[in-house]
């Protein structure tokens, strides 16, 4: 095959390493025909090395080289549940062979299997899943060695990066899409209509459809930046961050479940209304409605307290609070929140609880 870049070829090493709508999972007819899968261990699982910079000069294959490189870590999700067959996407996370997808993905499942782009199906297991991130880990029976594990990019990437989407949309397995960096720390609804929101959400104008949920969106250089979650409409698709996910897969993997902080209040942004009833300078900071009778704020946080800094930090807008307290803090730690409080500033100390378990309306 002239020209064509094997993946062996293209890594130049390996190591063995450590409102919107769902995306959702496509819809497909259950007489799929199931292929037993060959034995392989999963000692030989191994994690894609960093990818060169591609160069600057236009060259049209940047984007094929790195869908080469990706493309057998990311597998064809198949979802049996009462009600039919559903499809979604997943990508190898680590060296003992776990799965990445989404939680609204396998929600209600019977049974799942997974497919590389070998073409075998393998049954697996949910491990684990979190609805308020919209994260599950899956336990796929094996993988061949051509499935390495994907690294993850803790940061967020700038804006305007170029990035893909890899997945199967609509059941169109291996496909790919490209885009770029559209935008940083949205909320996004958490599925199955919790009252909570997913912080600091990668947009992006990357296309992605019904199928690509789960599916990884990496940079040029082959780092997850983030998981496929939704796409709002023409031009705007959503991924969870590599941050919120370094967070909580590892507990998913360890312990089968993750704890995310809770205050027990309602928020909502400063409006210039209120910062005119308010007698405020400014219109920032979060006004509380009310803390909930025996929550972790009730007694510390007040009707009508507007938080301008929590941990020492500047929380200007809602997505800021949800983000500090996804990414910075756990359960049990003790926060001082700078609050205006009928015009005066002052310190409180909260401890943090745990958020109750969410009321899934479907």
């Amino acid at each position: 095959m002239p020209n064509e870049v094997t993946r062996r070829g293209f890594l130049s090493a390996v190591a063995v390493g450590s409102t919107v709508a769902l995306a959702g999972c496509a819809t497909a007819p259950a007489n799929d025909s199931e292929q037993p899968a060959d034995d392989v261990s999963e000692s030989s699982i191994k994690t894609l090395a960093p990818l060169t910079t591609p160069d600057d000069q236009g060259n049209p294959s940047r984007f094929t080289d790195v869908y080469r490189a990706v493309r057998d870590s990311v597998t064809e999700i198949r979802v049996q549940t009462s009600t039919g067959i559903g499809r979604g996407t997943g990508w190898v996370y680590d060296t003992d062979g776990h799965v990445v997808t989404n939680e609204h993905v396998v929600r209600g499942e019977t049974a799942v299997s997974v497919r590389l782009r070998t073409g075998e199906w393998r049954s697996a297991t949910v491990k684990a899943t979190d609805v308020y991130s919209d994260l599950a880990v899956l336990a796929p029976d094996d993988l061949p060695d051509s499935a390495v594990a994907l690294p993850l990019r803790e940061q967020d990437p700038p804006i305007g990066e170029e990035v893909l989407a890899i997945g199967n949309p609509f059941g169109f397995s291996g496909s790919v899409s490209s885009g770029i960096v559209s935008g940083l720390n949205r909320s996004l609804p958490a599925a199955g209509g919790s009252r909570f929101s997913i912080p600091d959400a990668i947009q992006t104008d990357a296309p992605v459809n019904p199928g690509n949920s789960g599916g990884p969106l990496v940079d040029l250089q082959g780092n997850v930046v983030g998981v496929i979650n939704s796409g709002g409409g023409d031009n705007i698709g959503f991924a969870i961050s590599g941050a919120l996910v370094s967070r909580v897969v590892p507990e998913l993997v360890e312990d089968g479940d993750y704890d995310h902080s809770y205050m027990g209040i309602t928020l909502r942004p400063v409006t210039p209304d209120i910062a005119s009833d308010l007698g405020l300078q400014e219109a920032s900071g979060i006004y509380v409605g009310e803390a909930t009778d025996g929550g972790p704020a009730d007694g510390v946080l007040q009707s009508e307290d507007v938080i301008k800094r929590m941990g020492g930090q500047p929380i200007p807008t809602d997505q800021a609070l949800s983000t500090f307290l996804a990414l910075q803090t756990s359960p049990g730690d003790a926060i001082e929140i700078e609050v205006v409080r009928d015009g005066d500033r002052k310190t409180v100390t909260l401890t943090l609880g745990e958020r109750p378990e969410p009321e899934l309306l479907g």
